[in-house]
């Protein structure tokens, strides 16, 4: 007769004591809101940025809304002109910083490690930090609107001196919130970067990549390129604020127009940075619903990264310079003309 086994194994008894070892060397993930704060999750994270950019699209929509409603008819309707400049230089700000760029970092999160095989991003914590760094710089500049003096009235690109000799008290928290957002970017650039560089599938080669993946590998290299630049630009306003230097005053030997040139040399390449991955888009959705592989791949890769080469020199022509009085176009507003 066979001998009767134990009730309970001692290898069953072994492999329950380890797992429960695990169980206690990993705690089960965060629940709730802190589930959100903490995340890693490259499609979280994506989610994150996608749910961001639509709330800034509304509020920058409502604003949008306010200034329409102004411009109705002829005459002071609604608001104060104060106010009114104040309106479309939150809109601008928020459309071009809090719902475009943040939709497509979204998009990048949630596509990129999906299309080149990756398990998640190449840095996930950093990954997090640009994220949550975003609500925390709108959220200040939102909070202009409450401070005295109004928020910033001198339109998007902030030319100086309207945005340091003419400008109201709550600029200073304007210029934080912008290397906020600065950071953001800049840190969310590196990570696709390096997710793109180092955690590619076995065997594929950058020539391999969908179009999407290297429209935002050359995006986020303008965005490392840029980013500093408009950092610079918006330091040397704060300087001229509160620290009396004249960088852009000519009353102390400044120069007004140093600002623009520093501004587009950031500017330029920014509405390339907006347009590019919606390239990237365009050229993954034609190819998948027409059924036919993209024409011209290597010729669109090549395309693209001299369209973000040619952006960082054409900066010029936005500006009252040497180089845009060659197009009368350019320079109409220039005083004095050309």
């Amino acid at each position: 007769m066979a001998p009767k086994l134990p009730l309970h194994h001692p290898v069953e008894q072994s492999s329950t004591a380890s797992a429960g070892g695990q169980a206690a060397a990993h705690p089960a993930p965060p629940r709730g809101l802190m589930r959100w704060l903490l995340t890693t999750n490259h499609k979280e994270i994506g989610s994150l940025y996608l749910i961001f950019s639509l709330t800034m699209f509304f509020i920058g929509g409502v604003f949008a809304l306010v200034v329409r409603a102004e411009l109705f008819q002829p005459g002071l309707q609604l608001v104060q002109p104060e106010f009114f400049n104040q309106m479309t230089t939150m809109h601008g700000l928020i459309m071009v910083f809090g719902a475009v760029m943040p939709a497509f970092v979204g998009l990048a999160n949630w596509m990129v490690p999906l299309m080149i095989g990756a398990p998640d991003m190449a840095l996930p914590r950093m990954n997090n930090f640009s994220f949550w760094l975003l609500p925390v710089a709108f959220t200040l500049l939102l909070s202009t609107l409450l401070m005295p003096g109004g928020g910033p009235n001198f339109g998007w690109t902030f030319y100086a001196p309207l945005s340091t000799t003419f400008a109201p008290p709550s600029t200073t928290f304007f210029i934080l919130s912008l290397h906020i957002a600065g950071i953001s970017s800049i840190l969310g650039a590196i990570n696709i970067i390096a997710t793109i560089l180092n955690l590619r599938a076995p065997g594929m080669r950058m020539m391999d990549m969908p179009l999407f993946v290297w429209t935002w590998l050359i995006t986020a290299f303008l965005l490392i390129a840029v980013m500093p630049v408009l950092a610079g630009a918006v330091t040397m306003m704060l300087m001229d604020i509160h620290f009396g230097t004249s960088f852009f005053s000519a009353a102390g030997g400044g120069d007004p127009v140093l600002f623009q040139h520093i501004f587009w040399f950031f500017g330029h390449p920014e509405v390339y940075i907006m347009i590019l991955p919606a390239f990237g888009i365009v050229s993954a959705i034609i190819p998948t619903f027409s059924r036919k592989r993209l024409f011209g791949y290597a010729s669109m890769v090549y395309a693209t990264a001299s369209i973000a080469f040619l952006s960082l020199l054409s900066s010029g022509l936005t500006t009252c310079s040497p180089w845009a009085c060659r197009w009368p176009a350019s320079c109409s507003s220039c005083t004095p003309p050309c």
